[in-house]
Formats: structure tokens, C-alpha cells, sequence
């Protein structure tokens, strides 16, 4: 049997224990350097905030968050807060006064904000208002009784109005865009923020209120594979996902729901096999953002499991300490106040070869230095512009090299998408049907479209090489039909075609024809090796949902290796690595 077989028949707490007991046998297990990095990341950080703070003692949040890194300034009251009182060997500055008093000047300054009503005003500060309360639940005993009643104040302001959220949707049908009207992880945050103010106020209908809607969010909303779907439970919105186990995460410390650490276990699994070898989430069953940082968010959720520990480190690992943003550093607070310390078991990217399959058509697989990510993921089209078209399948990442093939979803843009078929002027972009087998020989991912379906079937790599390739099969009249392969190409490098075309990538247009790429590309320390018939296009903009429209930076662009469809066909390529 396959391992990826056997991964979905083994349950979640079975396969747990399986996976300690193989790795006890074969491999060392240790303690992780966390949270002690963590501290020392936060001990950088507040030297900033504490140098700007001297400097600007007068300024208000407008003026803080102005500048770039700085947005959800709050978020440096949790830093404070946590360094002052978390007694831990990496963490010199417990105690110490002059972050008291900083911690005090924050809070002060937000409750002056709110007072003024501009505190609100302000995109998603409600996650500030949770690093808010959890900084006045730390100090609260600090602080003098007028400061800490104007602190209360303000925060029970803050939270009702919060409750008023959560109480008016908890009974909606799915926790979902469609029904409640905005993002899950919105709402998950939300009641988190709900349920710990209660605890800390002594407010029980609070407490209810969000322990009702986060069990929820546990036993119902969470798909079985471990995410919570952002559209719908049919795909991750995988970086978001973070964001809703990170509330899920809190809800289980103050609660210690056990069908909440049963969702954390899910959610560590899902997290840590459709992670790429440089920390980013795998952007090819994402249907929100293309592209997503490593995250710093709900570490302390995975701190539970042994394998969950050694993923926050290999996170971790990639967050550079003098670069992390405001926002970033209250998470990394977050993680150092909830961590659970223990030895560490390793993770899929700390092995040679694996396989995962989720129960909807999408996988991941490792092979040496190559992962390739396979997604038939389908959903509806919708008109909204926070949700991609799931048009992209195939991705293909080198450990040294990095993403090559990228299967990001766009919008409205079917030059991006991996299979097309025009039919009466009309473009279709996405499939109608798939599905996906993962076995050792290959992985399969079939996909039907109106007038013929394709097979992207991927063989076993060697060290140097990756082949995929394209099986058309007509189920009548075949429509005019594409395909388009997304690459990575970097902008300031040289791409070089096997016709003897070679240039600088800059923003110029380049539109070459079958002459022009003749049989194979080189970029980057990586060569694709193409059928006859390619035709490559450079800079196209994918469509960005912040944005509304097309991405303006070049490092955002991508190019594409297209050919046309022209009935019963086998359409092969091949990767190899000459880094």
C-alpha cells in the first residue's frame, strides 16, 4: 500500500502516534529552540518601537502606523506586555520597569485613540483589540485604578460591539463568505476576542456567546482535511487559514475544549504537509492569494504536537528578526506566551520523499529535491473579487531553486490558466470534473472540460529532473483548445531559449513565437525542456483582489509557455536543475 494510501485510512490521533513511534525508532528526537527565539526576536523588536516612541512621544496612530511595517500598531502593547512578565531564561528583560512604563504609554495612547473615535476608523482593528486586552489581562494588577478603568472602558466599548457582530450571525447556516458576509477567519477572530474578554471582565454571556460559535467553528465548520474553507469546504484559503487556527488556538487555552485540540492536530497536519521547502504556504489550493509570506501566526496551536513543535521552528526559522512588521511581532508575542515546550518530531520538509492526498482532488509529493503539488479543486464561480478562479493545477518547487511552475489561481484571466477551451466565443477557464490518484509509479490528475478532458499525469523524479506531461483526449468535437504553463521568471535574470533568443528580463513585452523558443528555456539554474509548437509571453500581471485589478509590481509577474490544443495528443516537459 502507498504511503499516501495509508495516510488517509490512518485517523488523525492514530496516524499521530504511528509517525512517534516510527520516528522514535529511526531518528533523534530533541528539544526546539522555541520559544527562546521567539524572545529574542521580540527583544529586537521592541528596541524599535521603543527608540520611535522616543523620538515621536507626541504622535498619535495615524502618524505611527504611517509608515511601511508599522500598520496594527497595537500590536506593541502584546510585545511589551509579554516581555515584562513571562519569566523564561532567553528573556533578560522580565521585569524590567522601563517596559512597564512603555507598555502603560501604548495603552494610554489607544485609549486616547478611542476616545477621539479614530481608534475604530482603522482596517481590522479588531485584531488589535485582542493584543489590546491581552496586554491589560497581563498588567492588569500594574496598572493604577483610573488608568485601568479607562483601559476597561474602552476595551468592553470595543468588545460589545463585537459580540453584537458575533451574536447576530452564530446561527447563520455555514461560517462562511457567502452566509455570514464576510471572511471566516474574520469571524473566528472575532469570537476569540468575544470569549477571552468575557473571561477577563467576568462577562459569561460573552464567554457563552464566542465558546458557542469557536465550538462550532471546531466540530462543524472545520473541513475533515483540516482547514477551514474560506468560499466554501471544498479548497483551503490556505495563508487565511493561519489566521482562523490562531483563534482556535486561544480558544483551546482558555477552554481547554477537547474538540478544539483535536481540530489543532487536523489543522497541523494540513499546514505542515502543503508548506513549500522555503516556509510559504503552497499557493496551488489557495483560491484568495496567490502568493503569501511564511507565517507567524498560531504557532503556539501546533506547539501541542511534537511534529506541530518542530513546524514552528522550521517557520520560524525563515522569520528574519530586524525585518518583521508590527503585526508580525504580536503574533511572535502570541507564540512565546502560549508556547508549549516539549521535544520535536520531524516534518514532511525535514524528509527525502513524501506523499499526502486530502480527500478533495488535491496532493503533494516529495521527491529528493523536487514537490510538486497537483489541485483539481472546483468551485463556483463568483463575482466576488476576494475569490480567484480555480484554474490553476500544477506546481513545481526545487528545494535549491525554488518555485518554477506556479499553479496560482487568478481571475477573469484565462491566459494564466493551465487548460482552456473556447466554445461560440466563449473562454472556459476552469473544469467541469476531476479527479486525482496518487500512487508510487505516478500521480494522475484528470480533468474534464466540455469537449475533451486532459490527464497531467507526473512520473517519479530523478535528483536533476522533474517530467510531467499533458494526455488530451477529445470526447467529440474538439473545441479550439489551450494550454498555458505559469512560470516563475525573476526579473534583473537572463532567459535564454534553445533558439538563440537571450535577454535581461526588465518590464518589455516579450511575445516569442515557436521560432524564437525553439525546444527548451533556461532561467535561473533551471532548464524546461518543451514540446514543438511553444509560443512564451513575459510580464503578464495576475490579477490581484486587494488591488481590483492586475498587480503594478514586475516581481509579481509571471511568464507563460503556451501552446494550442489540437486533438488527440500527448504534450511532454521536462524541469532539470543545473543549479
Amino acid at each position: 500500500m502507498s504511503r499516501t494510501r495509508e495516510l488517509k485510512r490512518v485517523s488523525v490521533f492514530a496516524w499521530a502516534t504511528l509517525l512517534g513511534a516510527m520516528l522514535h525508532a529511526s531518528v533523534a528526537v530533541v528539544a526546539t529552540t522555541l520559544p527562546a527565539r521567539y524572545f529574542e526576536m521580540l527583544n529586537t523588536g521592541v528596541a524599535r518601537i521603543e527608540k520611535r516612541l522616543a523620538t515621536e512621544p507626541a504622535a498619535d496612530l495615524q502618524t505611527l502606523e504611517s509608515l511601511a511595517g508599522w500598520k496594527h500598531f497595537p500590536s506593541a502593547i502584546l510585545v511589551a506586555s509579554v516581555l515584562y512578565t513571562q519569566p523564561y531564561p532567553a528573556n533578560a528583560r522580565r521585569g524590567d520597569a522601563k517596559l512597564l512604563e512603555l507598555a502603560k504609554q501604548i495603552g494610554d495612547l489607544l485609549a486616547n485613540e478611542h476616545a477621539q473615535g479614530r481608534y475604530t476608523s482603522r482596517l481590522d482593528h479588531h485584531r488589535d483589540t485582542y493584543a489590546w486586552l491581552e496586554g491589560y489581562r497581563l498588567l492588569e494588577r500594574e496598572l493604577g485604578a483610573a488608568q485601568g478603568l479607562r483601559w476597561r472602558g474602552a476595551l468592553t466599548n470595543l468588545i460589545s460591539a463585537l459580540a453584537a457582530d458575533v451574536a447576530e450571525k452564530q446561527d447563520f447556516p455555514w461560517y462562511q463568505s457567502p452566509f455570514i458576509s464576510t471572511s471566516p477567519n474574520h469571524y473566528a477572530l472575532w469570537s476569540k476576542t468575544v470569549f477571552l474578554g468575557g473571561k477577563v471582565f467576568g462577562n459569561e454571556e460573552w464567554q457563552r456567546l464566542g465558546a458557542r460559535v469557536l465550538h462550532r467553528f471546531v466540530t462543524e465548520e472545520q473541513a475533515p482535511d483540516g482547514y477551514w474553507g474560506e468560499w466554501t469546504r471544498n479548497g483551503p484559503t490556505t495563508g487565511y487559514d493561519y489566521l482562523t487556527s490562531a483563534a482556535v488556538a486561544l480558544y483551546y487555552e482558555h477552554s481547554h475544549d477537547p474538540a478544539a485540540l483535536e481540530a489543532l492536530r487536523r489543522s497541523t497536519d494540513f499546514h505542515k504537509f502543503f508548506t513549500w521547502p522555503d516556509g510559504t504556504p503552497v499557493e496551488t489550493i489557495n483560491d484568495r492569494n496567490r502568493y503569501w509570506s511564511v507565517s507567524p501566526w498560531g504557532h503556539f496551536g501546533f506547539s501541542h504536537f511534537a511534529d506541530g513543535r518542530r513546524y514552528a521552528e522550521f517557520l520560524t526559522g525563515f522569520l528574519a528578526k530586524n525585518e518583521l512588521d508590527l503585526e508580525s511581532l504580536g503574533r511572535i508575542a502570541q507564540d512565546a506566551l502560549y508556547f508549549h515546550e516539549g521535544p520535536t518530531a520531524p516534518t514532511p520538509q525535514d524528509e527525502v520523499h513524501y506523499a499526502y492526498q486530502l480527500s478533495v482532488p488535491a496532493g503533494i509529493r516529495k521527491r529528493g529535491p523536487w514537490v510538486t503539488c497537483l489541485s483539481g479543486l472546483i468551485s463556483t464561480p463568483t463575482t466576488s473579487r476576494w475569490y480567484l478562479d480555480r484554474q490553476g493545477h500544477l506546481s513545481v518547487f526545487h528545494e535549491k531553486l525554488g518555485l518554477i511552475v506556479t499553479g496560482a489561481n487568478s481571475k477573469n484571466q484565462p491566459e494564466l490558466a493551465s487548460l482552456t477551451e473556447t466554445t461560440s466565443g466563449r473562454v472556459v477557464h476552469t473544469p467541469t470534473s476531476s479527479r486525482l490518484t496518487m500512487a508510487d509509479d505516478a500521480d494522475r490528475l484528470a480533468l474534464a472540460y466540455n469537449s475533451f478532458f486532459a490527464v497531467l499525469e507526473v512520473p517519479p523524479a530523478s535528483d536533476k529532473r522533474q517530467e510531467f506531461r499533458f494526455i488530451i483526449t477529445p470526447t467529440g468535437r474538439m473545441a479550439e483548445g489551450g494550454l498555458n504553463l505559469q512560470l516563475i521568471l525573476k526579473p534583473g535574470e537572463t532567459l535564454e531559449t534553445a533558439a538563440g533568443r537571450k535577454v535581461m528580463l526588465d518590464e518589455k513585452t516579450i511575445r516569442w513565437n515557436t521560432e524564437d523558443v525553439g525546444n527548451s528555456i533556461r532561467h535561473h539554474g533551471w532548464k524546461l525542456t518543451l514540446p514543438p509548437g511553444a509560443r512564451l509571453t513575459w510580464p503578464i500581471y495576475p490579477f490581484n483582489p486587494y488591488r481590483n485589478g492586475p498587480e503594478t509590481d514586475l516581481a509579481q509577474a509571471v511568464g507563460t509557455v503556451s501552446f494550442a490544443l489540437s486533438g488527440r495528443q500527448t504534450i511532454t516537459f521536462a524541469v532539470e536543475a543545473n543549479e
